[in-house]
């Protein structure tokens, strides 16, 4: 009996999928008969007044000549940009000078309340240990670490560190200052 009900069910979803398949496939497909010879008869031609080829109008693109402005046209990338002497007139004669580059920055320093007061190692053979004090807070900072999130110390020398700040990759350095050690606690 159970066979039997499931057969029926089974029965009436294929009659429904059928419906639904017919309603959403079959309903699109529409007949329609159209007159070719209709649509030959209303058919209107171009209106050219000559249709033949102006070759007096190809002489002009055919005669360019391409010149090229220093640039690779087959990269993305840009040139460099090409600098211009700049002329200086004078009365008597006419000189080219080129123009003067930048001057390097200055290398950067240590804020003016940090001092480098000494250094260290511990235990013996591991590496150097520079401190620094803000007036506040004293850092021990090993060679190849960060100091204040800004710079990274290369070298700790007897008298002086070098560093590296990081954000523009300049390079400093600072001396060692004897006498400004931290207050003892």
């Amino acid at each position: 009996m159970k066979q039997k009900k499931e057969l029926a069910i089974l029965a009436v979803l294929l009659g429904i999928a059928a419906a639904v398949w017919l309603f959403y496939f079959q309903r699109d497909k529409q007949v329609a008969t159209v007159d070719a010879s209709s649509q030959i008869r209303n058919y209107q031609l171009l209106s050219v007044e000559n249709p033949h080829i102006r070759i007096e109008k190809l002489e002009g693109p055919r005669k360019t000549e391409y010149k090229s402005a220093g640039r690779n046209i087959f990269t993305a990338a840009a040139p460099p940009p090409v600098e211009k002497p700049h002329v200086v007139q004078n009365h008597e004669y006419p000189t080219v000078k080129p123009p003067l580059p930048d001057p390097p920055p200055p290398p950067p320093t240590l804020p003016p309340n940090v001092k480098f007061f000494g250094y260290g190692t511990v235990p013996k053979g591991a590496a150097r240990r520079a401190f620094f004090y803000d007036g506040e807070e004293v850092y021990v900072v090993p060679e190849g670490e960060i100091l204040m999130n800004r710079f990274r110390l290369l070298r700790i020398n007897n008298a002086s560190v070098e560093f590296e700040e990081i954000s523009t990759g300049r390079r400093g350095t600072a001396p060692l200052e004897e006498q400004g050690g931290p207050p003892s606690q």
